[in-house]
């Protein structure tokens, strides 16, 4: 007689399923069948890292320029810290709805409310030194 334990099964009628370990029944590996989220959220979080990227590389080339208080810097910060507040929770949301790896995406919007706060203190010193700056340009 030879003992055979399934390395494969499907449950939940079809919505998951679980690898065991060759010869056991202890689970290696447990998957869902929801190929249209998976997709979806590989593609927007590809555009969306990209967009934040660029983002912050916009940031960054403000400081290269000759003047560094300037309306168009002041608004790319301002940019910056609403899509850093803002896009990440309806992934959040998503994730709670359909319970997958829940923890993995409240850790990183909270990284990004940090990131959005930090660019919200740079936006509010950006704004504050473009009026300066301007009330300078008006006496000299």
């Amino acid at each position: 007689m030879v003992l055979s334990l399934p390395a494969y099964q499907v449950i939940d009628g079809g919505r998951r399923f679980v690898i065991n370990y060759p010869f056991t029944n202890s689970r290696f590996l447990i998957g869902d069948d929801v190929r249209f989220y998976y997709k979806f959220e590989l593609v927007a979080l590809l555009g969306l890292y990209g967009l934040f990227f660029w983002l912050l590389g916009n940031i960054f080339n403000t400081f290269r320029q000759s003047k560094l208080f300037t309306v168009q810097g002041v608004k790319r910060l301002q940019l910056f810290y609403i899509l850093n507040f803002v896009v990440p929770l309806p992934f959040l949301i998503g994730h709670i709805i359909y319970s997958y790896e829940v923890n993995l995406l409240i850790a990183l919007t909270l990284l990004h409310a940090v990131v959005g706060i930090f660019a919200y203190f740079m936006a509010v010193i950006f704004k504050q030194g473009l009026n300066l700056q301007n009330e300078q340009d008006l006496y000299i």
